[in-house]
Order: C-alpha cells, then sequence, then structure tokens
C-alpha cells in the first residue's frame, strides 16, 4: 500500500517547528533596539525630562512592566490611533491599568502630560529634539 502522505508534503511538516521557530525570532532585534532606547531616552526639555525621570521611566523604561515602551513608536500609534491623544491623558490623569492616577506625577499638569506621551511616541529617530505641544 503506497504511502498516504506525499514524501514533499511529510519534508514541510519536518521542516514547519523550525519555521515557526525562525518566524518568532524575526522582531527580536527591534525589539531590542527599542528596549535599549527606552532605558537611555530623555525629553530635550529639562524640565521634562526631571518629570520624566522621576515619574515615567520606571515604567516605560522596562518591558517587565507591560506598559509601552518609550520610543515604540507602532505601539503608540496603535493606542493614539484606537483612543486620541485626550483619552490617554485622561488616562493619565485618572489611571489606568497598572498605572496609578496622575502616573506618579502629582504636580504635573495636562499639558505636562502630552507632551510627555509625545516624547514617549515618537520612534528613536524622531526624539533628536523636543516634540510639538
Amino acid at each position: 500500500m503506497p504511502s498516504a502522505i506525499p514524501k514533499s508534503l511529510a519534508r514541510t511538516a519536518r521542516l514547519m517547528p523550525l519555521l515557526i521557530l525562525l518566524s518568532a525570532c524575526g522582531n527580536d532585534t527591534e525589539n531590542e533596539a527599542i528596549r535599549q532606547y527606552a532605558q537611555a531616552a530623555a525629553p530635550a526639555d529639562p524640565e521634562l525630562a526631571e518629570i520624566y525621570e522621576r515619574s515615567c521611566r520606571s515604567c516605560h523604561a522596562r518591558s517587565q512592566s507591560g506598559a509601552p515602551l518609550t520610543g515604540d513608536h507602532a505601539h503608540w500609534a496603535k493606542l493614539l490611533a484606537e483612543k486620541s491623544m485626550d483619552t490617554l491623558v485622561d488616562n493619565t490623569v485618572d489611571g489606568y491599568g497598572g498605572m496609578p492616577p496622575m502616573g506618579h506625577c502629582m504636580d504635573c499638569d495636562r499639558e505636562e502630560f502630552k507632551a510627555l506621551i509625545q516624547f514617549m511616541a515618537q520612534a528613536p529617530e524622531d526624539n533628536s529634539q523636543e516634540p510639538d505641544a
């Protein structure tokens, strides 16, 4: 009785686990670059940089926190498209998920939160200058 599975299909089936593993590794370099950028980034404006350091960096520079990483433009663009800047600022003020109300910055105002979100949402190559207000 001939084999029910053609040789080419059997070969493909044997290679499938390897292909799946390789496809999962595709974004590692990009993700690592974003993680490294997030850990080193700071706004150009000294006042915003101070706020970012004391209130944002602890979560937005660590992928383990679950917060969108600073410089992960694709993630932030998706959030901005799904919600809006106003909603993200409201989430910061009210607290959202693991982020406490006012995002650990009780003396910040909405414009500072907006500027910080704009900074964090920019791709690394776009953060060489102050974000638009």
